[in-house]
């Protein structure tokens, strides 16, 4: 699962994801790739699931590229928890994903295998995505 090898902070606050993405939002690596079109959280789990679909769709042909990462540590207190009594222990950690930001890129593989593989990955995904060429 992916996450940050250390951090400054422990905690971080909840924060908003406004406006559309300006990093990570052309193609720089591969041919194809999966935009975000909506702003979300997307955890470490999800972002390795994805991943793993395209793999395998691919049959392990051609290169994927993983433009996000998940560095924001999202806390959870425990079940049956009273209220107060501080802010709960870091559960998981995520990636802020403003619409516009590159997901995924690959390349080595046909135009339908990629679209296949991308809408595969899509699904594993709680976001709304689209599929792009770098050549369009």
């Amino acid at each position: 699962m992916l996450q940050p090898v250390r951090t400054k902070y422990r905690k971080a606050h909840k924060g908003r994801i406004h406006g559309t993405a300006t990093r990570a939002s052309k193609i720089n690596y591969g041919s194809f790739a999966l935009k975000a079109m909506a702003p979300e959280r997307i955890i470490g789990k999800q972002i390795e699931a994805a991943r793993v679909a395209l793999t395998r769709h691919m049959k392990r042909q051609g290169r994927v590229w993983t433009r996000i990462f998940p560095n924001i540590p999202v806390s959870k207190k425990p079940v049956e928890v009273r209220m107060g009594k501080g802010k709960g222990a870091p559960e998981y950690w995520a990636c802020r994903v403003k619409p516009g930001r590159i997901l995924f890129e690959i390349d080595g593989v046909s135009e339908t295998i990629a679209k296949e593989a991308l809408y595969k990955a899509s699904a594993k995904l709680p976001i709304k995505t689209k599929f792009i060429k770098r050549f369009a």
